[in-house]
């Protein structure tokens, strides 16, 4: 027993077995040690136990989870508690890259998890799997192999016509959705389907705001199918963007009008468009059921009403191209014309109709003579072409004597439009409306409709519609009209290529492209960016003119900017996948050929508006070129600036910018110099929509946004007073410069590209002298269209070769152009474009030395000379004004002259909508006094007045913008005379410039001072 202790008491021996020991397995004091070293068997990452060595040090850690247990048992050393490692560390871990945080209380509020879920965004609509359609998908990729069995086409027109829902009445047609309508309960089962309006603020506002495409296979009366090719297009005027970049993929378009409003400013806005781009127009008359269920004509006032639309829209081609209008009049005896109610899903022409009857009261296909016994006598028998020719126009059908006259010789003699086919539709109306289920039922059964018994109990408007889509069948009648007056790619290609491509026709991809030739290298015109499901990337979405397109294809994306010169606007990208697109889902394809719309992934980091897309290497090594970038119908005008709240998150804001101004073709945003970002749109509606997209798809920030601003231009109103010159920096040359304003509709002509300055000089001389009276020298000395190759200034050499050397003026000819084109691109006034402005070189006084003359001599002379006449020529402001468009009644007309007037603007003209309680009002506001204008008015007349503003034109702002006498008092209005100065220097603040502009920092300093005492200007 002595010997289990030394002389100081301690006990040596040998301890025994506690109770919690023998149950673990481990000694108390023992802990879980860290060791980097492995037993030789042991696998890796194993957790062992591991004695503390004597010295109470731990050991050697690393990030190798290795444990183990002592073998020689416990050691004697007295460990303190702090200095136990029971536990691996975090680092130890997660190892040493992951940052960990401890905190000893919990700082992070309930609301937020501690671990944040992986959120997939979303924000569009999208089907999970590809719905089940009524016809073979496979059937629909063979169809795609044959061009002329192929329509491209758009539905277009004005805002509630109902475009979108003509298009679920083919989708509902072509796809298999009963059972998903059937789930739908309560107030969702009387909306709308709007298939094709998938994004989230489309369904939020109930309105189209991106085009969608669609791609259906479609059968005609005669059964035969066809591929069509459908864009859904927006309605409201801000969104025409979208209309100008869905109508360069097709190859004709299909105009809806209300029956009721008619033709309205978007409307003739489209028809202007399609007319100008020679695209074959038809036409569908919408909305028929309002003429009965609304309107309640009887049906020989809806003839006159119906016939009054169709002559609206032949009134607004005629305009277009005076002397044309017959050549494109539509009329429904040519098959152009068709009537819907895309409420009640049934549409028809007159062919169709036609049809109905044909197949309703003749026994054969064809005349026939029978016999039946002893007699003969012909089996009855109508043919649906001929009897459509006289079912339009004054053709009257009498009763008696069975027979078509021009006139009526009988009492009941009526119109055959009106016998045979508004009186039926009355008449179906009516009694289905009425009737009750018994008696409904039987009549229905003498037209051969028969619905199932629960339909007969159902709501009167779903009840209409069964009948009608029993009664009228498919959309053959519209599908007929395309055929028949659309174009196929094939033959649509030649106009696309003469119209659009850039290059020379007569190279072999030009060639191949007119053929439409599925074996020819691939080009491919992209004319819009859609964005992912989560809004992440972009498709790219465009029209396949030659080739075949094909994941996995190398291609060059050529942008707007690209010429064979400058390659500078040019990526090379592969594609990643193809797609046909469906709006709500896209079908995953091997290839899609010429002649047909393609969706891909993968091109679209360089392709910021349009783009073509062409192989890395064409045969022949031939030059590759560009189609046309989009000429649109309006310019954006309406102006913002947006800062982030958080400034660490400009770069966000910045990344999203860049997406914004993918997805909306019009918009536009640059910085200013005073480093605030703009964004300019087309109106407010617009810039809501752009605004959202930034805060919540592309950037999911919070924004700080300006109020409502507008661009304004500057122009000039008088010639010169004297001849401006500028010394260059060097003074060894010396350029004078005259400015004068341009003759009215110059500037539109050259925007609209009637005369392009890169035709040759003659044709551009010929083209002024025939139109405006130049006289030749003046026509064939021009130098330039500025600030770019369409814009509304001119440039021209005015000097003689007697007093310069003409030679030595070409040598800086490029140069003074640049300057030009810097100068009026941000004018002297407020760093406005310049607009409407004629700059004539009178004298120039050039260096013998090449040296003495280079760039940058001349470019900043140039632009100081520009400032200098277009200042001492009585410079004006030019402001954008809005065309606006009403629709109300009659007592929301007082309204709108109310507030009108109190924001700078006047009523042009109103009346009465034909066969309607509505008017329509027209009238002209200044954009910078708009803000807010259509909510003003829709308070003033309580809802009741539908407004659309459209941009019209520039007009001069009254009043001289140099003018120094007039003080601009703060929170005060300016008055008239004085608006110009106001808007000068409260842009010139905004923008972060100089208080005042003086024509005394552009003219040297000599003539400045001779003027000045001379009193020629006024100081």
């Amino acid at each position: 027993m002595d010997d289990l202790y030394d002389e100081f008491g301690n006990f040596i021996g040998e301890a025994e077995e506690s109770e919690d020991e023998s149950q673990n397995g481990v000694n108390g004091h023992d802990a879980y040690v860290y060791d980097d070293d492995a037993d030789e068997d042991g696998a890796p990452n194993d957790l062992q136990l591991m004695e503390i060595d004597g010295s109470g040090d731990l050991p050697r850690q690393t990030s190798q989870a290795n444990w183990k247990f002592a073998e020689d048992g416990p050691s004697n050393a007295v460990i303190l508690h702090e200095d136990k490692q029971y536990y691996p560390t975090a680092q130890q871990v997660y190892g040493p890259d992951v940052e960990t945080m401890v905190q000893e209380e919990d700082a992070q509020p309930l609301t937020q998890p501690i671990i944040a879920p992986v959120q997939q965004k979303k924000f569009a609509i999208q089907e999970a799997d590809l719905p089940p359609v009524h016809f073979s998908r496979d059937f629909m990729t063979d169809l795609m192999n044959f061009p002329e069995q192929i329509r491209n086409i758009a539905f277009a027109g004005h805002l509630n016509h109902g475009k979108t829902a003509l298009v679920d009445m083919l989708v509902l047609q072509t796809h298999d959705l009963n059972e998903r309508l059937r789930k739908k309960t309560g107030r969702k089962r009387d909306e709308q389907l709007r298939y094709t309006d998938v994004h989230i603020l489309e369904r939020e506002r109930g309105i189209s705001i991106k085009a969608a495409p669609m791609s259906l296979v479609l059968e005609g009366t005669k059964g035969k199918s066809h591929l069509v090719n459908l864009m859904d297009t927006p309605g409201h005027v801000n969104f025409v963007d979208e209309v100008a970049a869905s109508l360069r993929l097709v190859d004709g378009v299909v105009l809806v009008v209300d029956v009721v409003e008619g033709v309205q400013i978007n409307t003739e806005q489209i028809i202007k468009y399609a007319v100008l781009e020679d695209l074959p127009l038809t036409l569908v008359v919408n909305k028929m059921d309002r003429l009965i269920l609304e309107l309640k004509l009887p049906p020989s006032d809806a003839y006159f009403k119906l016939k009054h639309v169709i002559e609206e829209v032949n009134t607004v081609i005629e305009n277009t191209l005076p002397g044309q209008g017959e050549k494109r009049r539509l009329s429904p005896e040519k098959g152009n014309v068709a009537f819907a109610s895309s409420s009640m899903g049934w549409c028809f022409t007159l062919s169709s109709f036609a049809q109905m009857y044909a197949e309703k009261h003749s026994t054969t296909t064809k005349p026939a003579l029978v016999k039946s016994g002893e007699s003969v006598h012909y089996q009855p028998y109508l043919d649906p072409t001929e009897f459509s020719k006289r079912l339009w126009g004054d053709i009257f059908f009498n009763p008696r004597r069975r027979s078509f006259t021009r006139k009526g010789t009988e009492e009941r003699s009526k119109r055959a439009f009106v016998y045979f086919i508004l009186e039926p539709i009355y008449k179906l109306f009516s009694h289905t409306i009425s009737e009750s289920p018994e008696d409904l039922k039987q009549t229905l059964a003498t037209l051969g409709v028969h619905l199932k018994p629960s339909q007969y109990k159902t709501d009167a408007k779903v009840l209409l519609k069964s009948v009608c889509e029993q009664f009228f069948g498919g959309a053959e009648g519209i599908v007929d009209m395309v055929i028949e007056h659309v174009p196929s790619p094939l033959e649509g290609a030649k106009k696309k290529l003469d119209r659009y491509y850039t290059g020379p026709l007569d190279t072999k991809v030009a060639l191949s492209i007119q053929e439409c030739n599925q074996d020819g290298p691939l080009v491919v015109q992209i004319t819009k960016l859609f964005n992912t499901a989560d809004a992440a990337s972009f498709y790219s979405f465009g029209r396949v003119m030659s080739g075949i397109a094909k994941a996995g294809q190398q291609v060059r994306v050529l942008g707007e900017g690209y010429t064979v010169d400058d390659e500078e606007d040019m990526s090379v990208s592969t594609i990643s996948d193809t797609w046909i697109a469906e709006s709500r889902y896209n079908i995953p394809t091997s290839g899609v050929p010429a002649g047909n719309w393609v969706l891909l992934s993968g091109i679209d980091n360089s392709i910021v508006k349009t783009a073509t897309l062409v192989p890395p290497r064409l045969l022949d090594d031939e030059d590759a070129y560009i189609f046309k970038p989009i000429k649109h119908f309006t310019e954006s005008v309406f102006k913002v600036a947006v800062e982030p709240i958080n400034p660490s998150e400009l770069p966000k804001m910045l990344d999203g910018l860049r997406k914004v101004n993918k997805s909306y073709p019009l918009i536009t945003t640059k910085v200013e110099e005073s480093g605030e970002h703009v964004i300019l749109g087309t109106g407010e509606l617009y810039m809501d929509c752009v605004l959202h997209d930034l805060r919540r798809l592309y950037s999911e920030m919070e924004l700080k946004v300006s109020d409502p601003v507008t661009r304004f231009c500057e122009t000039v109103v008088e010639t010169s007073a004297i001849m401006c010159y500028a010394l260059t920096p060097n003074k060894k040359n010396k350029i004078t410069m005259v400015a004068e304003p341009l003759d009215d509709g110059i500037a539109q002509d050259i925007e609209s590209g009637k005369v392009n300055i890169k035709d040759p000089i003659r044709k551009v001389g010929q083209f002024f002298e025939e139109n405006y009276d130049w006289d030749k020298l003046a026509s064939r000395s021009i130098w330039a269209f500025g600030p770019d190759e369409m814009g509304p200034n001119v440039l021209q050499d005015d000097t003689l070769p007697s007093q310069v050397d003409k030679k030595i003026v070409n040598t800086v000819r490029d140069t003074i152009r640049q300057g030009f084109s810097w100068g009026t691109r941000e004018g002297p006034l407020c760093e406005e474009p310049i607009r409407n402005t004629r700059f004539k070189l009178t004298d120039l006084s050039l260096d013998a030395s090449p040296i003495a003359r280079g760039s940058g001599q001349i470019i900043p002379t140039a632009r100081r000379t520009i400032y200098s006449s277009f200042l001492t020529a009585s410079p004006r402001l030019l402001e954008p004004l809005y065309l606006v468009s009403m629709t109300g009644p009659a007592d929301s007309v007082s309204a709108l002259y109310t507030v009108l007037s109190r924001r700078r603007g006047h009523v042009l003209s109103d009346g009465p909508i034909a066969g309607t309680p509505l008017y329509s009002v027209k009238g002209l506001i200044p954009v910078i006094d708009s803000f807010g204008f259509e909510t003003d008015v829709r308070i003033h007349t309580q809802g009741q007045a539908m407004l659309s503003l459209v941009f019209e034109r520039w007009e001069v702002v009254p009043g001289d913008p140099l003018d120094k006498s007039v003080r601009v008092r703060p929170l005060e209005m300016a008055n008239a005379q004085q608006t110009a100065r106001d808007f000068v220097l409260k842009t010139r603040r905004r923008k972060g410039l100089s208080e005042d502009v003086s024509v005394g920092k552009f003219l040297e300093p000599e003539l400045w001072k001779s003027l000045s005492t001379s009193g020629v200007l006024g100081g």
